[in-house]
């Protein structure tokens, strides 16, 4: 069943009905001010920090699920009936409704009793404010006298301590009003200098900012007294919940139309301003006002929406893909490359299944995002990897996430996720590979950002790699510390006495337990930093990291493979896990994937009986589980994987993020009919038809999908800030399509379905641009500008030149 369809002409998802399985979201925000806003108009605002710098409230796991948001009522003052145009939170019958999810911005409209609402949502290019643009049309015969109230519910700024410090809270919110602009005054603990405003580009009938004045007593969004009433109180808040609401009356000819803007946004009192000292109850609205006036102006929306189009032409314009799939198509050209970028601004970090509140930016997440926007923006790129070095503690370890704001680790996730380092091993070279650009190798970056600790990029390179090597288990094999990539797989936690509660190893680095996953995540980044090693002229070097990876290669063949797949780790007694001795757990996906990028197995049949294993034993229609058996019951030796129920989450759950590494592996095997179908069972789009079943977005990737061993099977969860956006973006154009950036210049070495019978692309590449015709025939070849060259790899070109490329594959 479809609750929409794609508008790829527009770039567009169109959702034709409200009421779809899951609130249907988009990101609003491209730089430093960003929104949650749903098909309902469901959702809240923050700057750069979602916990430290939150606009708007939002209380999670409410029912309806979409409740909070960014809300506006139409009033007929003639009948007094009033409705939403996105139809929540009102929920009133409309005689049609449709929103539009594009790049960066939504559109909602919807109709009732012969009045017809839109508005468009977005956050314009350079700004820390966003537009609501409302379009209000008069459709009937008759005149109409109508009222429009907005509303908004302001956060007190830090979104933990506001959903749980009330006994302070309810004391501290402030308000004031100028004209058409309600700003948000409200200071968290002491003076920080900031402020929210909320402004209307019509004159108002009334206003109000007490939420309780505006609701009514045991009331909520969904019928409001002022509303019902149609007249504001014009309430200032005192404490309580400050809100902000404007009240607009307009009287409608028939076929009128009228346009309404208003502007929610953040400023900051300027920090050498004498005029309003840091520290006084005065906020500073001399900077703000001609941005405020600015953005009302229609002409302003206008062409403040067109730069943003402008911005994704820009962007989705170093790749474009022809194929002979459209779900393909769709996904590469729009849709995917979109979501890698929405993963890159924001990591993990607020989302539905993402409070804002627990976690900032992941070390290991934000490193592996970088795979898929890379080509896009290479400057933010270069931007945040230095962001994530400054994180890396002098050890080589890492803070696990840090918070945006600050750019500072979070103090109570150290170290001991021992997966952590090497990931940014690769971050850095597909940074290199992109671009060229060795000069960041060079750029003094400190440690854990204490200034004087500044060493060479290149440095936190070498560190990361030595924290795996100084770091080794009694097999030989490197230790997982608190965990590797699978956080819930907590191998040294342990219990001396069945039943009695768990202890943990002092030093959970230093504990027995070791990981198969991080044996093959060392092999590829060892590999990858000899690279750049060579580029460097540090030959020496660069043969010790590769008998380095040579080595730990051998450890895994001896004490990681099983027979038929490979180990998944050592528990902290020292028992197998992911092996045939054990009765559940007994394969895992992520060393038969991450072996196999890191060449372990390709030369003596090793990975391609891995992989025959994982499409016998763990693959299903809706994508591979991430281990079978599931657990059946909890195990205190492994920590939180067996506390999900069967077929959820890390316990036998389709981890969608893991998928990609199997379809890179079979593409590296040759295998491009089982890489391409692994590919076409998680993609969105090619589930669209099952969206009753699926549940989320049909336009983006979820993080994981309920597998065999649950009830619901297919359904999915964790929608849109995932590393499977950027994996499966590598895994399609760079292993199937076979368009891979090297230090060397672009690889063209497509492993294509059979059934295909070639495809077209265009690729920017270090300046230049690279017209890619791939078709088959019966011998393989590279022709570049009607020159044949050897092997598969096109080196790079001047800036500004135009290669056109041909390749056969066999």
């Amino acid at each position: 069943m479809r609750y929409g369809h794609f508008d790829d002409e527009r770039r567009e998802y169109v959702i034709d009905r409200p009421d779809t399985p899951l609130p249907w979201i988009n990101y609003l925000g491209t730089e430093a001010y960003f929104g949650i806003v749903t098909n309902t108009a469901g959702g809240y605002s923050f700057y750069r920090d979602a916990k430290l710098r939150r606009l708007t409230r939002y209380r999670y796991n409410n029912a309806p699920f979409d409740v909070g948001g960014r809300y506006l009522y139409v009033r007929d003052d003639a009948t007094g009936d009033f409705w939403s145009p996105s139809w929540q939170p009102t929920q009133s019958e409309l005689d049609d409704y449709e929103c539009r999810h594009g790049l960066s911005y939504t559109r909602i409209a919807a109709r009732r009793g012969g009045i017809r609402a839109e508005t468009l949502y977005y956050v314009p290019l350079g700004e820390t404010l966003e537009v609501w643009r409302v379009n209000v049309t008069n459709e009937r015969d008759t005149a109409a006298e109508l009222s429009l109230f907005s509303s908004v519910e302001f956060c007190l700024w830090d979104a933990q301590d506001d959903a749980t410090n009330f006994q302070r809270n309810f004391s501290t919110g402030q308000v004031e009003v100028d004209g058409g602009t309600i700003y948000h005054k409200t200071e968290y603990r002491e003076r920080r200098d900031h402020f929210a405003y909320f402004a209307c580009s019509e004159p108002l009938a009334g206003f109000d900012t007490q939420r309780e004045a505006f609701l009514g007593p045991y009331r909520g969004y969904d019928q409001p007294r002022v509303v019902e009433q149609g007249a504001a109180t014009d309430s200032i808040a005192h404490g309580w919940a400050p809100i902000g609401s404007h009240h607009v009356r307009l009287a409608l000819q028939p076929g009128e139309s009228r346009e309404v803007v208003f502007v929610l946004g953040y400023a900051e009192n300027p920090r050498d301003d004498k005029f309003d000292p840091p520290g006084s109850q005065t906020i500073n609205k001399r900077n703000v006002r001609p941005v405020i006036e600015r953005w009302l102006r229609p002409e302003t929306v206008a062409d403040g929406l067109a730069a943003l189009g402008d911005y994704w032409d820009r962007l989705l314009g170093g790749l474009h893909v022809t194929t002979p799939d459209p779900d393909t198509d769709r996904m590469v050209n729009i849709w995917n490359a979109y979501q890698c970028m929405v993963t890159f601004n924001l990591s993990r970090s607020a989302s539905f299944y993402e409070s804002g509140i627990g976690r900032g930016m992941g070390f290991r997440d934000s490193n592996q995002d970088l795979l898929g926007f890379v080509h896009m923006i290479p400057e933010r790129a270069r931007e945040r990897i230095l962001d994530i070095a400054a994180t890396q503690m002098a050890t080589g370890g890492a803070y696990h996430q840090y918070q945006p704001l600050t750019k500072r680790g979070n103090n109570d996730i150290g170290e001991g996720f021992n997966d952590d380092p090497l990931w940014l091993v690769l971050g850095v070279s597909a940074y290199v590979k992109e671009t060229g650009d060795e000069s960041i190798l060079d750029v003094p970056v400190p440690f854990d950002n204490e200034p004087g600790s500044e060493q060479p990029l290149y440095e936190h390179l070498r560190r990361s790699v030595r924290y795996t090597q100084e770091r080794l288990g009694p097999h030989g094999l490197p230790l997982i510390g608190r965990a590797d990539w699978n956080d819930c797989l907590n191998l040294n936690c342990f219990s001396d006495t069945p039943g009695e509660p768990f202890q943990t190893t002092e030093n959970v680095s230093g504990g027995t337990a070791e990981s198969v996953f991080i044996a093959g995540q060392f092999v590829l980044a060892a590999k990858e930093l000899a690279a750049i090693a060579d580029l460097r002229g540090l030959g020496e070097e660069a043969g010790e990291y590769r008998a380095a990876a040579e080595k730990m290669t051998g450890v895994i063949v001896e004490h990681g493979w099983d027979g038929e797949w490979f180990r998944r780790a050592y528990d902290f007694h020292g028992n197998p896990i992911g092996s045939g001795e054990n009765d559940e757990g007994q394969i895992f996906i992520e060393p038969q994937g991450m072996c196999v990028l890191g060449g372990v197995g390709l030369d003596d049949g090793l990975a391609t009986r891995a992989l025959r294993s994982v499409a016998e034993r763990l693959a299903t229609p809706h994508g591979i589980v991430l281990q079978q058996p599931a657990y059946s019951s909890y195990r205190i030796e492994l920590g939180e994987i067996s506390s999900y129920p069967p077929g959820y989450k890390e316990n036998a759950g389709i981890f969608c993020h893991t998928n990609p590494w199997i379809m890179i592996a079979e593409a590296m095997v040759g295998n491009g009919d089982r890489a391409f179908d692994y590919y076409r069972r998680i993609n969105p789009s090619a589930r669209e038809e099952l969206s009753e079943l699926h549940r989320c977005e049909p336009y983006v990737y979820a993080q994981m999908i309920a597998g065999k061993d649950a009830p619901t099977h297919g359904e999915a969860k964790n929608s849109w800030l995932t590393g499977t956006a950027a994996w499966n973006f590598v895994a399609i154009t760079q292993w199937i399509l076979g368009i891979r950036p090297e230090l060397t210049g672009l690889r063209i070495e497509p492993v294509l379905p059979a059934d295909w019978p070639g495809f077209q692309a265009t690729r920017a590449f270090r300046g230049a641009t690279y017209e890619i015709t791939v078709r088959r025939g019966a011998e393989a070849g590279l022709v570049v500008d009607g020159e044949r060259l050897d092997g598969t790899v096109v080196p790079a070109a001047e800036p500004g030149t135009v290669l056109r490329v041909e390749v056969t594959v066999g």
